[in-house]
């Protein structure tokens, strides 16, 4: 009996790790960057990539060849801003013009907030995990990017829940 409530509570703490919190590793953030600067190439766009956990700490900071050196600044404050305020920074532009609920905002934070396209929040089953930032090119391709990178960390995270779940159906 007393052996039956040992495995059963292991059970359930095993059952808890698995609903932690997902976190954004550098294996993830570097495929992240890769596929973001593969459709940057294609659009003939050089730009700064950066991911950061959900903390906005910086997990990998990518510079395509002649990227601006502004844009590492631009890119990766476009990422803690994502990741900080949980939002697109093309979201947030809507909700930081003159007369809107957050004007101004962009002079809080020693200025790490950014208030344009380039910014996406990275969730995993609606959990939060990281951010991205894109900086380089247009403001149209910034944002283009940075939201084409978060449908590509979503497909490939949704890909790899189906592959798990298969596995598990084999084993």
């Amino acid at each position: 009996m007393k052996e039956q409530l040992i495995y059963q509570a292991v059970e359930q703490a095993l059952k808890e790790v698995k609903k932690a919190a997902p976190v954004m590793t550098l294996a993830m953030a570097k495929k992240l960057a890769g596929e973001v600067e593969h459709k940057a190439e294609e659009m003939g766009a050089a730009v700064v990539i950066a991911v950061t956990d959900k903390a906005a700490r910086p997990v990998a900071i990518h510079c395509m060849d002649d990227a601006y050196i502004a844009s590492f600044d631009i890119a990766l404050n476009k990422a803690y801003t994502s990741a900080g305020l949980k939002m697109s920074t093309a979201r947030l532009s809507e909700l930081s013009g003159p007369g809107q609920p957050l004007y101004g905002i962009q002079n809080t934070n020693h200025g790490q907030i950014v208030i344009f396209g380039g910014g996406e929040a990275l969730e995993i089953d609606g959990r939060m995990v990281g951010a991205l930032g894109v900086s380089g090119g247009t403001l149209e391709q910034d944002t283009y990017l940075a939201a084409y990178g978060r449908e590509m960390f979503e497909q490939s995270c949704r890909n790899a829940a189906i592959k798990e779940r298969d596995d598990k159906q084999w084993q």
